[in-house]
């Protein structure tokens, strides 16, 4: 359906670089052709509860809500919602600050039916003209709308965006009744998209549970099955082979020290800054590494200085995830990273770092996270997670050896599904740019498509693994 969509018959300029030419019957707009900015107040997290008044905090527009503010998931107490600001339906919020400019601004339009608020550090747009609210969820977070925002933004360390900026933003404004074809095909297009990435992402779950098991088994019996077992007297790992020993991770290593406790000023290059999200078991996600000044790089390195052969430990935000140091180039690390250097004559890097992410450490590491005050893993903790070790760095290198050689087809499995889900989310980028921006007509499509709930409000997943190939199939047709 997708792949027989065509362009309008008649356009006209925009005016715009960024946009170019746009349907002939579309207006371009800006915020205050269509309704009044606004800066919400109120609120701390301490108002946070289960049920009550539906809120919808500024991060939440980050982590949860994509384009639409479909259900809450936050609420505060109904005697406290008179110190936030109340919001309608089809009210868009913007994120009124971000750490990028990729952020700022990030917005979704709130589609929840019924008294709900939003805490500070929200900037509200109320409409006061006929409008398809979904609409607005779709063209003020589009790329264009993004790409627009992020020129807009102030501040280095933390970016902020103000409603006199955000009145400048301009956007595509089709008729009433075509918002509505524009909403209703980019729903179902979007449902199918999102069901082919939840079903990869079910293959990634089940191989990674696979691989875990092929972790755990090899960290706790080692490689001969025919080696008698022990108590071991550790609660984590009752019975360890006859020669290995339970030890806490302070046995084994030499120190472990986190990076600067606050944020530095942010470069556009200089030493890669790494975050809690940059490390993962298998890879370094490096793509969105913040920078920070040689001065800075300099002064941090006076605490900690991360070299080849240590292991970086999550303790705040992904907490639990080890990974050896092996990057030729030098970094620096944040307060959520850990970096640990070992007794190297009792255990080797790569086995430590397969150790802490097999199944039953990584519980250890959520565990003590769940029992700190401000859930971050602190090192005094972080030092009492047990750990089964072999007798010999030898016999700890042959299960590296041998892990290593098991998981490889895992991972290439799993980073394939992972960069087909990237452009799974890529082509939907850039399918609603090109539908609100008016490049694709989808009014006739519309008319043939069935009525269904949107994705986010699905909550039978099961049978996903089915649907992706008969998804794709779909979109291509």
């Amino acid at each position: 359906m997708i792949a027989d969509l065509k362009p309008y018959a008649e356009y006209k300029e925009s005016g715009l670089p960024w946009l170019g030419q746009v349907p002939g019957h579309w207006d371009v707009h800006k915020p205050r052709h269509i309704g009044s900015l606004s800066k919400g107040v109120g609120g701390t997290k301490e108002d946070a509860v289960s049920t009550g008044v539906p809120c919808v905090r500024y991060g939440e527009l980050y982590t949860t809500h994509t384009f639409f503010v479909r259900k809450p998931k936050a609420f505060v107490y109904p005697d406290r919602a008179s110190s936030y600001t109340p919001i309608h339906y089809g009210d868009v919020l913007f994120a009124a600050s971000g750490e990028t400019l990729a952020e700022i601004g990030k917005s979704a339009v709130n589609l929840i039916e019924g008294t709900a608020v939003c805490g500070g550090d929200v900037i509200i747009l109320r409409p006061t003209v006929a409008v398809h609210a979904p609409f607005l969820g779709y063209v003020m977070d589009c790329h264009p709308s993004a790409t627009q925002k992020a020129t807009m933004g102030r501040g280095t360390t933390v970016k902020h965006i103000y409603p006199d900026e955000l009145k400048q933003l301009l956007f595509p404004f089709p008729p009433v009744s075509e918002q509505a074809a524009i909403v209703r095909f980019l729903d179902w297009a979007n449902g199918r998209l999102e069901r082919a990435i939840r079903a990869k992402r079910k293959v990634i779950a089940l191989l990674g549970e696979q691989k875990q098991a092929i972790i755990h088994r090899a960290v706790t019996r080692g490689l001969d099955p025919s080696v008698p077992l022990k108590p071991s007297g550790s609660r984590w790992f009752p019975e360890l082979p006859s020669q290995w020993e339970a030890l806490t991770l302070r046995r084994v290593i030499r120190s472990a020290i986190d990076g600067p406790h606050f944020s530095p000023t942010y470069h556009d290059d200089g030493i890669p800054f790494l975050s809690a999200r940059n490390v993962r078991a298998d890879r370094w996600l490096l793509g969105d590494v913040k920078f920070i000044s040689e001065a800075d790089y300099v002064d941090f390195s006076r605490r900690v200085r991360p070299e080849t052969g240590d292991v970086l430990y999550t303790k705040g935000g992904t907490t639990g995830v080890a990974r050896v140091v092996d990057l030729t180039f030098r970094f620096q690390v944040w307060v959520h990273i850990a970096v640990l250097k070992l007794q190297t004559k009792l255990v080797c890097p790569e086995y430590l770092a397969y150790c802490l992410n097999s199944p039953r450490c990584y519980e250890q590491a959520q565990l003590f996270t769940r029992g700190a005050t401000n859930q971050d893993l602190g090192l005094g903790r972080m030092k009492d997670i047990e750990l089964p070790v072999p007798p010999t760095v030898g016999e700890q290198q042959r299960i590296v050896a041998f892990l290593n050689a098991q998981c490889s087809s895992f991972n290439t499995a799993i980073s394939r599904l992972n960069r087909e889900i990237e452009l799974l989310r890529e082509y939907r980028t850039r399918l609603v740019a090109d539908v609100v921006t008016g490049k694709l007509d989808v009014r006739e499509a519309a008319l043939h498509l069935s009525d269904e709930a949107p994705v986010d409000l699905i909550a039978n997943e099961t049978d996903l693994l089915f649907e992706a190939d008969d998804t794709e199939e779909q979109l291509a047709e």
